[in-house]
């Protein structure tokens, strides 16, 4: 019964929050990498928020002040890109607005390490990775990598991904089979998705851009708002795979049924148990 009670808790926890995002459609700035540009924002319209791919450092003064969060991810990352990145996470900062980083590929060439390390020092509201970047991000030391696939499986990363979290002061996530979530202290599992979804190109950095809206509507409990983002991102793709022939039409069925969750649904199904 008490696991039913946490589900049940949880279910809850999570539709308040897309019911939030719905109501309240926060602007999302993502500096992110070319590739997700496209399957990033249409995630964060579906869910409801507004997303802006602003990444002119020319642009950062004006705009970063608007939103309501901020979304930083390295995937195609060059030196011209780096200082916009540090600038929007310092505007962020000063105004006390949430930004999160995906570290995406972190482990494949020292100059993505130490840009990453260099925006950690500029404390991210939440960090989001798979397995092995969050591996290679709490030894701080670039390892063996498949571009931007995980050579380890998320349950292997929970150790580092606690070490990451103390001293970052960030909530560290870790997609998977299982996607972890922990502060340090508390650690908990989001059990929806399925293994399809990795074979959709800019998934995981689409997950952490509505990691980036659920914070947004509530800053002040981001644990809570990056395990429901994981759980109802993973739901969505579950039904979308039930309409879908392979990756290419989950890809759009996972976006309509992202847009097309209703509660019933959110509170039956979303499955988020603590590992603490």
């Amino acid at each position: 019964m008490a696991d039913q009670d946490q589900t049940d808790t949880w279910g809850s926890k999570s539709w308040a929050y897309l019911s939030s995002l719905r109501q309240q459609s926060p602007l999302i700035q993502c500096i992110t990498n070319l590739v997700s540009m496209d399957l990033m924002a249409n995630t964060l319209l579906a869910a409801g928020a507004s997303p802006a791919m602003i990444h002119s450092i020319l642009e950062i003064p004006d705009f970063t002040p608007h939103t309501q969060a901020v979304l930083i991810n390295v995937g195609t990352l060059t030196p011209e890109w780096l200082p916009a990145m540090k600038a929007a996470a310092g505007v962020a900062n000063r105004l006390a607005k949430p930004w999160v980083l995906d570290p995406a590929a972190v482990g494949a060439s020292g100059f993505r390490l130490k840009a990453c390390l260099e925006l950690i020092e500029l404390k991210p509201t939440v960090i989001r990775g798979n397995g092995s970047e969050i591996i290679c991000l709490s030894m701080a030391s670039i390892g063996s990598t498949k571009g931007a696939d995980s050579l380890h499986e998320s349950s292997d990363a929970v150790e580092a991904a606690k070490s990451l979290a103390k001293s970052s002061g960030a909530i560290v996530a870790i997609s998977g089979s299982v996607d972890f979530v922990t502060d340090g202290q508390r650690v908990v599992g989001a059990h929806n998705g399925l293994p399809m979804m990795q074979k959709i190109t800019a998934s995981g950095c689409s997950v952490t851009a509505l990691i980036a809206a659920f914070v947004a509507v509530d800053p002040a409990h981001a644990f809570e708002a990056t395990a429901s983002a994981f759980s109802v991102f993973g739901l969505a793709g579950e039904i979308g795979m039930g309409l879908a022939n392979g990756p290419a039409s989950l890809r759009m069925h996972l976006i309509d049924s992202l847009h097309g969750l209703d509660r019933e649904t959110v509170l039956r199904r979303v499955k988020i148990t603590s590992f603490s």
